[in-house]
Formats: structure tokens, sequence, C-alpha cells
């Protein structure tokens, strides 16, 4: 049975997760506060660089936060940024106690907001739902903590395995329902990849196309700059910049696709082709946080093979190609069975007859 401490807390992560795709690079943070058994202030951190979930909250609590428990799903900050430190105002609110259900792995907080709160007098406990916590806020952990963005591979295929048929027609493996829940996935990421290989052969939008969805930064891994300038995802008017990553140094190739709407972006280079690597780290120098991988079976294979992947988004539709399909990794792969990658954190979740299963690498990804 949940304690009573455990439910305001499970409320305060269902909060956190309506700011989930639009308080990057915050991170998305809900806040519970309870007098008396009663809830008096709720509140979520909406958007970068507005309140974060304690302020809404105690604003919403008023003078009933006097004596009250706060529940919140990460430690206040204790910092100024775009927004004064939350450890200060729930100090001031004279809040009796804090439930927090992690410590900040930011540098700049990292438990000092915590003891900033103990200091004032106000009991602090941690670890409250802390797994349920973390995984909120999987991309920001990771780039805080290592400057990369955290990458979702995402494939959808039938069941015996194939992403496409033998011809490369690959339109539609998944129902509509599946297809529309990925274009609320991209519109919760800071950016969505392809290779080249997927745009010359489905010319994708890579847009969000959802009532009030926000496009990602659209980004092609083109190592020799092969992209068409008539691409969809040049023409189609978005908001998000598109970007080519290549290691080109095709100059007038490259000023035909910058005349087309592209942002090229020069990598590094490793065996003739994009260091997916040298690119993640660049596009978390920008600030990205998650990445979405929607492309083929070249580009999700170098990913896998490179430890780059951090969760792993499988559709299965209830189809079977036979034969000899398109798979859904290219290239080498383990050659004994005790070498395949463990999988684990196992979840399943229908879309009508499709199958998602959610994975992540049983060994930690890569952090070179």
């Amino acid at each position: 049975m949940h304690s009573i401490h455990e439910t305001y807390m499970r409320r305060a992560i269902a909060l956190a997760r309506r700011g989930i795709g639009r308080t990057s690079p915050n991170p998305a943070v809900g806040c519970v506060i309870v007098r008396d058994g009663v809830v008096v202030g709720e509140g979520w951190h909406r958007k970068a660089g507005t309140p974060h979930a304690e302020v809404h909250a105690l604003r919403a609590a008023d003078l009933l936060a006097q004596n009250a428990d706060l529940y919140v799903t990460l430690e206040p900050c204790s910092h100024f940024g775009k927004t004064p430190p939350c450890a200060d105002a729930v100090i001031a609110a004279g809040v009796r106690r804090v439930f927090a259900g992690m410590v900040d792995p930011n540098p700049k907080v990292a438990g000092r907001g915590l003891q900033r709160l103990r200091d004032a007098g106000i009991e602090v406990v941690t670890g409250l739902l802390q797994d349920e916590c973390a995984r909120l806020n999987e991309p920001f952990i990771k780039h805080v903590t290592t400057g990369l963005p955290f990458v979702i591979l995402k494939c959808a295929m039938t069941m015996d395995g194939k992403t496409a048929a033998l011809s490369g027609d690959s339109r539609w493996v998944t129902n509509e329902k599946s297809r529309r829940y990925v274009h609320r996935l991209r519109s919760m990421v800071d950016a969505v990849m392809v290779g080249y290989g997927t745009v010359a052969a489905d010319d994708p939008q890579l847009t969000a196309r959802i009532p009030g969805g926000r496009d990602p930064l659209r980004v092609v891994v083109d190592s020799h700059l092969r992209t068409s300038p008539e691409a969809q995802l040049l023409a189609v008017r978005s908001t998000a910049r598109a970007v080519v990553a290549t290691i080109s140094t095709d100059a007038p190739r490259a000023a035909v696709l910058e005349g087309a709407g592209a942002d090229i972006l020069l990598c590094a280079e490793r065996d003739g082709r994009v260091d997916l690597r040298d690119l993640l780290m660049r596009l978390g120098g920008w600030g990205i946080q998650s990445v979405l991988l929607e492309g083929g079976h070249t580009l999700a294979g170098e990913a896998v093979r490179a430890g780059l992947v951090d969760k792993y988004l499988l559709f299965y539709a209830p189809k079977l190609l036979g034969g000899e399909g398109m798979g859904l990794f290219f290239g080498p792969g383990a050659e004994r069975m005790a070498d395949a990658l463990p999988l684990a954190g196992i979840e399943t979740r229908r879309f009508g007859n499709d199958i998602m299963v959610t994975a992540y690498p049983e060994r930690p990804c890569s952090r070179d």
C-alpha cells in the first residue's frame, strides 16, 4: 500500500509531466503543497524562463503554505538564473517540511538547495519515489552530467522484425494511432534525427503535426551532401531549423542547401561518414538535451554499435512480411548470442493492435 507521502508525490509527478517538452533546457518539475491533510497549492514548470513549479504552488497556497508540507519532484534550485532561487521562496513562505523526489544533478545546485532549506530550519526528506522522478527528466540528467543529449531510438516494424519491404516501401508499417503518438514524441523532444537514406526514400517533413505541437530541431545525417534542396523538410513551413550534418567540404553544394533553408553543420569524420558522437556533442553544445532517432537501419545500426542509444521505443505491427525485407539494424552485429545487447526496464503499451515496447540498454551507454 502506498503511503500518503507517495500519493502526494505521485500527484507532483503527474503535474510535472504536463511540462515535458516545453521546459528545456530546464527540467520538468511538479509541486504539491499540503496542510493538515488538504492540498492547498499545486504547480508545475510550464516553460523555460517562466516561474518554476514551487513558485506556482506557493502562489496558489498563499498564506496556507505556512507550516505546510511541500512535495516537489526535484530539489528546489539555489541559484539565480532567469528566475530567483526557489529555495528562498520556500523559506520565505514558512513551509514546515519539504519532500524532494531527487537531488538536482546540476552542478550549480547538487544539494545546495536542500542544504539551504535545512539551514533555515526546514525538515527535508529526499528520495521519495526517486526512480519515477528521475524518469521524468532523463534528457536533463544525461545532458547536465555528460554534455550529450539523451538519444531515443524509435522504430516501427512488423512482427517478424522488418522495417520495410525488400523494395524499400515502408508506408505504413504501423497504424494511425501509433503514428499520432510519434508526432507527440516529436513535440516533446528537442531534436529529431534521420539519415540521408530516409530523406531520399520517404521525403519526410519531421514536424509534429498535432494541435499545439512544437516542431523539434530537424537533423539529417548526410555525409556527402546528397540531400535534395527540394526535400520537404526544407520546403515545409516550420519554426524549427533544419540542419544537415556532413563531412563534405563541397562549398557550392552547401550553398545550394543553405539557399533552400538548411543550416550546414560540418562534423568530424569516422570511417568515411559523420562521426555520430561528435555530432551529438555539437548538438549538446547547442543545448539540445533529447534526440529522437528516426533514421533508417544504417543510422540505427551505427548508433547502436557506437553505444549512443539510451532508450528504445520499438513499435510492432500485427503484420508479417516474410522473405528478405529490411531489418532494424544494418551492418555488423554480435556474432554470438552471448554478445547480444541485453535490454532492461521493459514496458509495453498498446496503440490499437500495435504494440510499443520500451526498453533501456542494461549496460549504460558510453559517456566518452
